[in-house]
């Protein structure tokens, strides 16, 4: 009863993505409607909801899969405003880099190396139970060498001399902080705006909201390190939760098969899977005729994606056909496929065919102990091929319109988990304040926002939550993060939940 009175509300409302269908869709829709049927016909019927009218998008009017087929759609009719950014490259370091490792010098740790935090200065912040039971809190100084670096003048540790390059490029955001001190629900918080699964990903609200820019490939695209899991990563971190599925990221693989089971079988040409996809075709738009249902468009959209894919993924993902010079910018790692520096090269080019968001996770940054050794391995990974990645496009005229965000889920403590010695050490999660950067797309270059306290324990100025990188990320490509929403459950939702303010200052 309650499934029926729903329909019967979704007719008379004739909400938005009924009116994109097309025309004649809405009134099918509900001429169709059989206001009888079981539960099992409501949800054998309508299972995707708005998300299969949505996804019927890919698909040309007359379901003919010959015909020419066009980039979907995003709900917006145009950005909220003008954007500065087209798309977005997000290097996620996932486990928490310790900024004062890398980023934020603290020559006091070092005068005052292995005393005790003084509780003035934390002040009774929650601990993780892997060193709230330590005896003692020793402070630790980073046995890593500062120096200033670029007219700018920013601090960088001598583990990062790539980056150090880049400093007069850089936004540098000192002043981040989480609510969440352990991994799944910070990460899972800085991807969807929320700490429980179940919401759609940063990603994926982009792709809702402004649709694609290219007709062969995703619009929201991952790429994980390969030999770098310490954690897991799970697939809702690129998910669409609630919204339509074809906003979902797309996860690339390292090797000769960068998408999982988009190959035909053996024995089958391509000729005779486009003349099988042309009649299913047929054959879906009869049904879709009689039923009305959105989940066979939706259906028929996602095979003809795949059947464009098989063209376009080997081609963006055959890293061979570069140039020497390629390599000798991004270094012999990059031909090997899956590790960063490949994955970096990768996201340029998919950067180059206007994948609107490409997220590139590296795990492998949560140095309970043994932290100098683990770090310098994460670094060696990373440092250049983010160096390369940056230049690459900028030579190329793409940085300018590309926001390319590195940084984790939080930081790390000031005081050593373990036993502290003198050249080692490990340090727990730290969500009070950490630092990530940005650059190209719309950013400030050679500028530091926000400063932590002398003990690099607590954000000391402009502090920048999650929620205010994420209104100013989708600021940057032209979106009013309060007006991007979808209505499910009864309420509104939004990647910023209800709060999240722009950060002006960090804005060119």
């Amino acid at each position: 009863m309650m499934a029926t009175q729903h329909l019967k509300r979704l007719c008379a409302l004739k909400l938005r993505p009924a009116r994109r269908a097309g025309p004649t869709f809405a009134p099918m829709f509900c001429h169709n409607l059989n206001l009888g049927m079981t539960r099992r016909d409501f949800f054998g019927r309508f299972a995707l909801g708005l998300g299969g009218i949505a996804l019927s998008q890919l698909l040309p009017r007359s379901f003919a899969a010959s015909a020419a087929a066009k980039p979907f759609r995003g709900v917006l009719a145009r950005p909220h405003f003008a954007p500065r950014a087209k798309r977005i490259i997000y290097l996620f370091m996932a486990g928490g880099p310790s900024q004062l490792d890398l980023f934020d010098y603290k020559p006091l740790l070092n005068q005052r190396n292995g005393e005790d935090l003084p509780e003035s200065v934390r002040m009774g912040q929650r601990l993780t139970g892997m060193s709230a039971n330590q005896a003692q809190l020793p402070m630790a100084g980073s046995i890593f060498n500062f120096a200033q670096h670029g007219a700018s003048g920013a601090w960088m540790s001598d583990l990062l001399p790539w980056t150090s390059r880049l400093v007069d490029d850089l936004c540098f955001v000192r002043s981040m902080h989480t609510p969440h001190i352990n991994h799944d629900p910070a990460i899972t918080f800085f991807q969807t705006g929320h700490q429980l699964p179940g919401r759609p990903s940063m990603g994926s609200w982009l792709s809702y909201g402004l649709g694609s820019a290219n007709e062969n490939l995703p619009g929201f695209i991952v790429l994980i390190s390969k030999d770098r899991i310490d954690q897991p990563l799970y697939a809702r971190l690129w998910g669409n939760a609630f919204l339509p599925s074809i906003h979902q990221g797309v996860q690339f693989r390292g090797g000769s098969d960068p998408v999982l089971f988009l190959r035909d079988p053996d024995g089958l040409p391509g000729k005779a899977r486009r003349q099988m996809l042309d009649r299913l075709a047929e054959l879906h738009a009869k049904q879709f005729e009689e039923l009305g249902d959105p989940e066979i468009s939706a259906r028929v959209a996602q095979y003809e994606m795949a059947f464009r894919m098989q063209t376009s993924v080997p081609e963006v993902a055959e890293l061979r056909n570069e140039p020497a010079s390629t390599f000798e910018l991004y270094g012999e790692e990059a031909r090997t496929p899956g590790t960063f520096a490949a994955n970096c090269l990768l996201a340029r080019r998919l950067a180059e065919r206007d994948v609107r968001f490409i997220q590139l996770y590296h795990p492998g940054w949560d140095q309970h102990g043994a932290l100098p050794k683990g770090i310098r391995r994460q670094c060696g990974d990373v440092d250049r091929a983010s160096y390369a990645l940056v230049t690459d496009l900028k030579q190329r005229g793409l940085l300018d319109d590309t926001l390319v965000v590195w940084g984790g889920e939080f930081g790390r403590t000031n005081y050593s988990q373990g036993k502290l010695t003198a050249d080692d050490y490990g340090r727990d999660h730290h969500p009070r304040c950490f630092t990530i950067w940005m650059t190209g797309g719309g950013v400030k270059r050679g500028y530091s926002h926000g400063a932590t306290d002398d003990f690099g324990y607590n954000v000391a100025a402009e502090a920048v939550s999650v929620h205010d990188l994420q209104a100013t990320i989708l600021h940057l490509m032209g979106i009013d993060h309060e007006r991007l929403t979808f209505r499910t459950q009864g309420r509104n939702y939004r990647l910023t939940d209800v709060e999240g303010e722009v950060v002006a200052p960090v804005l060119a």
